[in-house]
């Protein structure tokens, strides 16, 4: 693989494994400083460009007093403005990684914790918009002695259609309720797009598992080994964010569950010992419709065309029936996503 390519907006020196010497920065226009911040917030990124001004412009109006942050969006193999639009980025101190071809999220995360330099190492997706205090949360939960991890949970923002009506907006409030509810010894399988570790800690744990390719669990598997290694998991309320990113769709949900499935396989396969069970199509008439529904879905092409057959229905079935149709969909494919046996490669 070709070396990731850096670029930097205001105090944009780089860092990491893939150290430039002070002659090539200062070609490239960047200014060198000694002064490490407090936080670092690394933002994986894959076509961001359009979602990232929101997100810039929360971390521009963080409250006064926040700790010294950088922000470090790693462009993950398409390059379609992002690297300009960090460059360009006057109100914050940001800069980019460019890899050359996609690599998966936690090859990208990897390279900005290794390329930051602050105390507290934060992960926030590129599809977030973060409350002013987001910065001082993450950085407060981290000033005691003790090693914590810290979860800010995120909240679906849905732009109205058929989807968000039968199935979006009320699986948002329960996936929200269930986090809030979540006792300490499960909150590990709340680590997602927003959370943040010490740089000792990140020491300790080491690196996100480059064998989750595909969506979904790299996470969780991240959250998993915190938790075994006997750090607590906290949630920050205070950096509750907004998620724009949810799927829109039946056939986007349905794909998402697929994928996430494989890689549930993925994890079981990893760790034997987590207590992560096989998926089940469950009980009664719901269960065989279910493990149908995973029979017909038994590949990403029939899961993608069964979504949008149901994308379809939605505009013209009662919302009941609706919400019905998608839980089916997303059910079944997640069961024939978890189906596909793992490969000690991880996905592809």
């Amino acid at each position: 693989m070709g070396a990731a390519l850096f670029a930097g907006g205001r105090d944009g020196a780089c860092g990491g494994a893939a150290q430039r010497s002070r002659s090539d920065e200062q070609r490239a226009g960047q200014s060198v400083t000694n002064t490490s911040p407090e936080v670092s917030v690394v933002v994986p990124s894959y076509r961001g460009v359009e979602r990232l001004p929101a997100l810039f412009d929360a971390f521009a109006a963080q409250l006064d007093g926040a700790p010294s942050f950088e922000i470090i969006v790693v462009v993950d193999g398409v390059d379609d403005g992002t690297s300009a639009l960090v460059r360009a980025e006057s109100r914050l101190t940001a800069r980019s990684i460019l890899f050359p071809e996609n690599r998966g999220r936690a090859a990208a995360l990897n390279a900005g914790f290794d390329a930051s330099r602050g105390r507290v190492l934060i992960r926030c997706d590129d599809d977030l918009v973060v409350p002013r205090g987001y910065i001082s949360a993450h950085s407060t939960a981290h000033s005691d002695d003790g090693s914590v991890g810290a979860v800010g949970l995120t909240r679906d923002i849905h732009t109205d259609g058929p989807y968000t009506r039968a199935y979006g907006e009320d699986a948002a409030r329960r996936s929200l309720a269930h986090a809030l509810s979540r006792p300490p010894k499960e909150r590990w399988r709340l680590w997602a797009a927003s959370c943040s570790i010490t740089r000792d800690t990140w020491e300790k744990i080491g690196p996100y598992d480059a064998r989750y390719r595909g969506y979904g669990w790299e996470d969780v598997d991240y959250g998993y080994r915190l938790h075994a290694a006997g750090i607590p998991i906290v949630v920050v309320e205070e950096a509750l964010a907004e998620h724009h990113g949810p799927a829109c769709s039946a056939r986007a949900r349905a794909v998402k569950a697929f994928e996430a499935g494989r890689a549930r396989t993925t994890f079981r396969r990893l760790h034997p010992d987590a207590p992560v069970g096989e998926p089940s199509a469950g009980h009664g008439p719901w269960g065989l419709a279910v493990g149908a529904s995973a029979h017909l879905l038994s590949a990403r092409l029939a899961v993608t065309r069964g979504g949008a057959f149901v994308d379809r229905l939605l505009p013209v079935v009662p919302r009941p029936v609706g919400r019905k149709l998608v839980a089916l969909a997303v059910e079944g494919a997640g069961l024939a996503g978890s189906r596909i046996p793992s490969t000690p490669e991880g996905q592809h």
